[in-house]
Formats: C-alpha cells, sequence, structure tokens
C-alpha cells in the first residue's frame, strides 16, 4: 500500500476501460452509472457525467472513422510538468538470473525477450500509441502511431567487466538522464548482459503521463509470469487505427466545451435533489481542500536537498528483508509504512549532520504520493493519485522515540482529508482553463512545501520469471521535481523491500553515503526492537521464577 491514507474505491463501478483479449480497448468500456464512495457522491463533477461525456465523443470519434483519447488534466500536467532538466518519467531496474535466456556464445538473447515483449503488447494498446495535441488549445491526446517499431523501444547494451553493480548504477542514471522522445510512444526497455554473478538486467522507462505507481505494477504482470515454464505466445495482428485531422479535432473540442455546462448543470441538479446527502460530504471536500493546500502556505527548512536540479542523475539502491520490517512494527509498534517514513527520517538526520546542519533545528516534510485507484481500476493505464504532507521527526534522536512520533503523525494523516482534498483538486482541473494544474504545481514548488518525496509502490508476493529467468530484485526509479533534488522509491516483491534514490548528479555526489544512512537507520531499529524482545524475555523469566506468596488468609486457610 502506498505510504499514507489509501482512498477505499472497491465500491466504485470500474473505470473506462474494461480487460479484453484484445487488452484495454475504448469500445468495450462499460457506461458509468451512480457511484457509492465518499468522492463520487460529493463532488460528482468528477464522476459519471463527465465519463458518460469522454465516452461519447469517442464513440462519435470511431464512428467517424479515427480514434484518439484526450489525456486528463493530471496526465497531461506530467508532460507539461517536463522540461530539459526535469525528466518525467518512471521506471524500474530489474535484475534476473541469466541462465534460461543465456545464449551459446554467453550473451542474452535478446531476439528472444523482444519477441515475449512483443507477444504481450496487445495487453496495453497505449504502448503502440504517441502524443498529438488539440489545436489552439494545446492539450494532449492519445493516437495509434503508425510508425510503431518494437526495436527502437526495446534496446540493448551491456556493462564492461567486472559488470558489478556500481557500474550498473552508473548505467542506470544516464538512460534516466535522456529525455523520452515526444514523437513516439513514451517507454523504453533496455536488455542490460554482463552483470557478474550470471545476472541481467532490464531498465524500464516510462511517461509519468502513462503510468501511476499501481498501475505500473500490473504492467509488470503483463510482461512477467508467475510460472517459469509460461509460454508468451505469438504476437496478435495489431493494425493502427486513423488518428483525426486537424479539423475534426477543433469540431471535437467545440462539442466537448458546448457540453461542458450541461455536464456541471447535471451534477449541480443531481446534488440539489439529495441535499441531505451532499451537505457533510461537500464539506468534507471543502476541508480536504483547505488541508491539501495548507503546506503551501507553512514552507518548510531551507535544507540541500532542495536545489535546482539539472540534466543529470545519480541512483543507488539497497533492500531490506521484508519479514525484518515486519518483525518490527511487531515489536515496536506502527505500520511497515511507519517503519519507512522513520528510517528515512533517521537516514536524513546523519545526512543533515555531515553536510554541517543541525537537525534539532529543522522542520523537514515529505511528499507522499497516495493511491485512489479502485481495486477494479488496477491494470489500467494513466494516473489515479493524489498526495499527503507527512513530517518527518528528524530532530529526534531517539530511533525508537522517532518511530513512535511517525506513528502518531501517520494516525493523524488517516483521519484527515488530505487525500480527498487533492483529488477534489485534481477534479476541478478536468474543469478549468488548459495547464491550470502545471502552473498551480510549479507556483507550490517554489514555496518550499516539501523537502523530498517518498513513495511506497506494493508488488506481487510471488517470485515472477521472463521466459523462465528470475526476477531476484526491483529497484524503482521516480522523478524528481523541480526544487526536489532527491526522490525515495520503494517497491515490495517476494518478500523483499527494495529502495531506490534518484538524485541530482551535481548536488549529490554522497548519494551512497546516504544509502548507507538508511541502512545504519533500519539497524537502529532492529536494535531496538532486539532489546525490547530481551527485556521482555527476562521479564517474563523473572515472573516465571518468582515463587508463589499467598495471602495471610489464604495460608491460614492452607495450614
Amino acid at each position: 500500500m502506498p505510504l499514507g491514507r489509501k482512498v477505499d474505491r472497491s465500491a466504485e463501478t470500474p473505470a473506462c476501460g474494461s480487460r479484453s483479449k484484445g487488452g484495454l480497448q475504448p469500445r468495450d468500456r462499460p457506461r458509468c452509472r451512480p457511484r457509492n464512495g465518499t468522492f463520487p457522491v460529493a463532488f460528482p463533477l468528477r464522476s459519471c457525467h463527465a465519463t458518460q461525456a469522454n465516452d461519447a465523443r469517442r464513440d462519435r470519434a470511431m464512428a467517424a472513422g479515427y480514434y484518439y483519447e484526450r489525456l486528463s488534466a493530471l496526465d497531461a500536467s506530467f508532460l507539461g510538468l517536463e522540461d530539459s532538466n526535469c525528466h518525467m518519467h518512471v521506471g524500474a531496474v530489474s535484475i534476473f538470473d541469466a541462465g534460461p535466456v543465456r545464449t551459446p556464445d554467453g550473451g542474452i538473447d535478446i531476439e528472444k525477450i523482444r519477441s515475449a515483449i512483443h507477444a504481450r503488447l496487445h495487453l496495453v494498446p497505449r504502448f503502440r500509441q504517441r502524443i498529438a495535441y488539440i489545436p489552439y488549445e494545446n492539450h494532449p491526446i492519445w493516437v495509434d502511431d503508425k510508425r510503431f517499431r518494437l526495436a527502437y523501444h526495446v534496446r540493448h547494451t551491456a556493462l564492461p567487466h567486472p559488470g558489478d553493480d556500481r557500474t550498473l548504477k552508473r548505467l542506470v542514471g544516464r538512460i534516466m538522464s535522456q529525455p523520452l522522445d515526444r514523437k513516439r510512444p513514451l517507454w523504453e526497455m533496455w536488455v542490460v548482459e554482463g552483470l557478474e554473478n550470471d545476472r541481467f538486467a532490464l531498465v524500464s522507462k516510462t511517461h509519468h503521463c502513462m503510468v501511476d505507481g499501481i498501475s505500473g505494477a500490473d504492467l509488470m504482470s503483463v510482461i512477467l509470469s508467475p510460472f517459469p515454464e509460461d509460454d508468451p505466445g505469438v504476437p496478435e495482428p495489431w493494425t493502427p487505427r486513423p488518428e483525426p485531422t486537424r479539423a475534426q479535432l477543433i469540431v471535437d473540442e467545440l462539442v466537448r466545451r458546448a457540453e461542458q455546462p450541461l455536464a456541471a448543470a447535471k451534477a449541480i441538479i443531481d446534488t440539489l435533489r439529495h441535499p441531505e446527502q451532499r451537505v457533510h460530504q461537500i464539506a468534507d471536500a471543502i476541508e480536504g481542500i483547505m488541508e491539501t493546500l495548507a503546506p503551501a502556505f507553512s514552507p518548510v527548512s531551507p535544507t540541500p536537498l532542495q536545489v535546482e536540479v539539472g540534466p543529470h542523475r545519480r541512483f543507488d539502491w539497497t533492500d531490506t528483508p521484508l519479514t525484518e520490517v515486519k518483525e518490527v512494527k511487531r515489536v515496536l509498534g506502527g505500520t511497515v509504512n511507519d517503519v519507512v517514513l522513520a528510517t528515512v527520517s533517521g537516514a536524513l538526520r546523519r545526512f543533515f549532520e555531515r553536510r554541517g546542519l543541525n537537525p534539532d533545528e529543522l522542520e523537514i516534510r515529505a511528499m507522499v504520493p497516495v493511491s485512489v485507484r479502485a481495486h477494479n481500476e488496477r491494470g489500467h493505464l494513466g494516473n489515479r493519485v493524489t498526495q499527503i504532507a507527512a513530517p518527518l521527526p528528524v530532530h529526534i534522536a531517539d530511533p525508537v522515540a522517532r518511530l513512535h512520533a511517525v506513528t502518531e503523525t501517520t494516525k493523524d494523516l488517516k483521519e484527515s482529508k488530505q487525500a480527498l482534498g487533492g483529488e477534489v483538486l485534481t477534479a476541478i482541473s478536468e474543469w478549468t482553463v488548459p495547464n491550470l494544474l502545471v502552473q498551480a504545481v510549479r507556483l507550490a514548488a517554489r514555496t518550499r512545501p516539501y523537502n523530498l518525496i517518498v513513495t511506497n509502490v506494493p508488488g506481487p508476493q510471488v517470485p515472477l520469471y521472463l521466459l523462465g529467468a528470475q526476477m531476484r530484485t526491483a529497484y524503482p526509479v521516480v522523478p524528481l521535481f523541480e526544487n526536489l533534488g532527491v526522490v525515495v522509491g520503494l517497491f515490495s516483491y517476494n518478500g523483499g523491500l527494495f529502495w531506490g534514490v534518484n538524485a541530482d548528479w551535481e548536488h549529490f555526489p554522497d548519494l551512497h553515503d546516504f544509502i548507507l544512512d538508511i541502512e545504519h537507520a533500519f539497524r537502529e531499529l532492529q536494535a531496538a526492537a532486539q532489546a525490547q524482545l530481551k527485556r521482555t524475555a527476562r521479564r517474563r523469566r523473572a515472573l516465571k521464577a518468582e515463587p508463589l506468596r499467598l495471602a495471610p488468609r489464604e495460608q491460614a486457610t492452607a495450614s
């Protein structure tokens, strides 16, 4: 589960997309019906009416013989936020045993891997689509890429001897420093051979406008399999659908703008018909908006984490057995996510001391993405996330007290309405002028509401395979945003918790020291948990060894 509060959407109608034999196809998408749950009822502008309008426009376009999909305001914002220094692609570094895909000459069978990806590509149609723009409004849309070539996207490289992890990390930093080509589908997959100990790596790179962390985890299961003997099959035939002309896009946009007031009016009428059901929920939405905006008016302490981000990246990683994390939370209290935030807090305390700052005087806050994706929306592309602001108690030296402070804070955050407020603001952006969300995010970044980003993505707890080659580790790569020079991403998989830390190249030459700080901070929590277990065991032994003493009346009765 992502760190922070997860908004429950399990009771909602499936989003406009369904998995069929041909993948997520627009014509398969069900019509919306009024949905239960706090946010869609309290703020219906985002739910049923808007989605029905999107479906109607898509149906009209397909009936006219062309196809496109308009990006949501949130998805489009990741394109708008991207510049020459801040690249908005997410990724992962997955390391595999090489044996099953090893060639007779000792290399990796790149064509075999490329064929396996080709065979599964029909399950994710977005990976054959590119970005185009609506004239005048300049809002992005998805269209099929008639020039799509898989060989361009699935790439091959090799590490020099000895092929250790340090060399791979440097390669990942260089790969992530290069922007994706906007004229092509916005993804790359690098097959990296030459790793020591008979391993190879897949380095994935996908633009954030296509996936969030939760849906990205589902994309992995499309390419990989829980069965080592799984056969990817043969590729399904694919023909790109015609894209609209400039005139067709202009007409569709005029129709869309004409429909917006009607959809808003229907939403308002629906609210007025049931005021007793809406007042409390609308109040919650307003409270959530205020809580979401509050960090922008309360800047955090300036630290070396907030820098002018350049185009180049450093990437490093570590991993922690999930059983050890769960043991710490069992003994000391809290949740796995609380242990993660307490570990990051302890690591930052050491980092600031090494940089010459007094952590006791700092107010540190992390932006924690929160999934609002329903269970029935898993596997759908696009972003369904908001965020909360989580204070990090770097001023507390004792690791146990630090964990308890995090636990109390996250309890308050779970009871707050920050996640709801973020979702409402995102919904409002769908009905406002283009790029408003982008400008709002950039303005907020200049007020220093956060020091860094910490995001945790759940993954499968079973081994996954690519053509029989088992994936051993998977480290997430999260993009840097304006003025935020470090991002901490976590991914849980097959009993492990894998940390991937992305940072600006120029400002963080000591990134590996920060990785060591993370490891040290977790060992502190482990040691505290073990000490607690020993104290508990001593008390139990003392109670067992203490003789049973009867009260005076009981002694007389016994005699």
